[in-house]
């Protein structure tokens, strides 16, 4: 069986990748995951200096999920490629860096410089964080916006550009069309939903920042129908995420469309669950003979397809009156 995925430029072993924020710079995890062993690990986001992030508490559990606001705190570009890329590079991951930037020029200046760092296989724009007010949500959430950020960072770099869409916008796909017409390589959605909690003891915030960013099993249905959506509208690949805990969940956003996932949230329960998904994807190929992997991306449209094409030709809808009774 082939768990190989091709992502523009770039070939992944397999389709699964540790996302962004979930994950630290990859090292932290290294004593206890094959970093070779994964598709790619995504990097901690970074700016061009180093970051404090926002004040505790800025996490929180949800019924379904995380609540988070650590306003992208970092080491900034520098020190990740003078500290972390060199062991992340001796431990065989396909290292894909996060960029974040409260302007235009930060970052393409911080995506310059990773382009001449060895190690880094791509670039993942997040133009969707929803914790911090400046920079990269302003761009995320105007489609000039992501058009002008995406053509002015591929003008300086050869490596391939992912940007991270925001699901908080009420059409994704107008996104990741922008981003296409951009010259993207590929587009990584979701980021987390903006959320609250509330203490109702001391009816305060449960996080500092007021408002954070929901991830884990609650958005899942959300985010496979935005990368659905998404695969209708462009044509380059699509990186899905957003509450995958399972080989199920990970499948559903292939079938939806995604060529590659990501997973974040589940990887705080769980730090062995990358093996338990790659079981999990082989036995289900194994089970529905499919010989690759990428065989069964957006194949939920040819699924509909077959639907259709079973209705009899003479079907038609009840008659109004037979409505009205049925509802009575």
């Amino acid at each position: 069986m082939d768990l190989s995925v091709r992502i523009g430029s770039l070939t992944l072993k397999n389709p699964l990748i540790a996302a962004s924020g979930c994950f630290g710079y990859g090292v932290e995890y290294a004593d206890i995951v094959d970093l070779s062993t994964l598709g790619a690990v995504v990097s901690k986001g970074l700016f061009l200096e180093a970051r404090e992030g926002h004040a505790a508490p800025r996490i929180v559990e949800t019924p379904a999920g995380l609540l988070n606001a650590i306003g992208l705190q970092g080491i900034g570009v520098r020190r990740f490629v003078d500290e972390k890329l060199p062991e992340l590079r001796a431990r065989g991951a396909v290292v894909i860096v996060n960029v974040c930037g409260t302007t235009l020029d930060e970052y393409v200046e911080v995506s310059r410089i990773l382009s001449g760092a060895e190690g880094v296989a791509a670039i993942e724009l997040n133009i969707s964080c929803p914790n911090i007010k400046e920079g990269g949500i302003q761009f995320g959430c105007s489609l000039n916006g992501t058009f002008d950020l995406v053509c002015a960072v591929r003008k300086v770099t050869a490596l391939p550009v992912f940007p991270k869409l925001t699901p908080n916008v009420t059409d994704v796909a107008s996104f990741a069309r922008a981003a296409e017409d951009a010259g993207a390589d590929a587009v990584s959605l979701v980021n987390t939903f903006l959320a609250m909690a509330i203490d109702v003891e001391t009816r305060r915030p449960k996080i500092s920042n007021v408002f954070g960013g929901l991830s884990g099993p609650a958005i899942r249905p959300i985010a496979v129908r935005m990368v659905h959506e998404c695969r209708q509208t462009v044509k380059i690949p699509i990186l899905g995420m957003g509450g995958i805990a399972d080989a199920r969940d990970a499948l559903e956003f292939m079938i939806a469309g995604a060529d590659a996932v990501q997973v974040g949230t589940a990887s705080f329960v769980d730090p062995f669950i990358w093996s338990k998904l790659t079981d999990g994807i082989r036995d289900y190929m194994r089970r529905h003979n499919v010989a690759r992997i990428s065989d069964l991306v957006g194949t939920l449209e040819s699924l509909k397809s077959e639907v259709r094409s079973q209705i009899a030709p003479d079907f038609r809808l009840p008659t109004s009156d037979f409505l009205l009774q049925i509802c009575v």
